[in-house]
């Protein structure tokens, strides 16, 4: 699970090849640290398929609102720098996650 900031969020994400799942989380968002093992998990099980990525938004507002996260929990799935797919706030649940990651493998 690679950890992005403000710096690497660009390359990492929005000019990088592929498919890119993010987790945009808070550092006050419960939701965000409970869904998180699991997140983890998926990037173990999914690692080989779509690169796994953590964007703390606290830390990187800008980056946050660009991308239109305006709420927390967001989990988003890019390819070649396009949002395929997003999930937010109480969407975010174990099973939806799982289904989107695997309607983009």
């Amino acid at each position: 699970m690679l950890e992005l900031n403000k710096e690497t969020f660009e390359q990492e994400v929005l000019k990088s090849e592929g498919k890119i799942f993010v987790d945009f989380y808070g550092d006050g968002c419960v939701p965000c640290q409970a869904l998180m093992p699991f997140v983890h998990g998926c990037a173990e099980k999914y690692g080989d398929k779509i690169k796994f990525t953590a964007l703390n938004t606290s830390k990187a507002r800008r980056v946050a609102i660009g991308q239109q996260v305006l709420g927390l929990p967001v989990m988003a799935i890019y390819e070649n720098g396009t949002k395929l797919e997003e999930l937010v706030k109480d969407d975010c649940t174990e099973q939806n996650i799982d289904a989107m990651i695997n309607r983009h493998i």
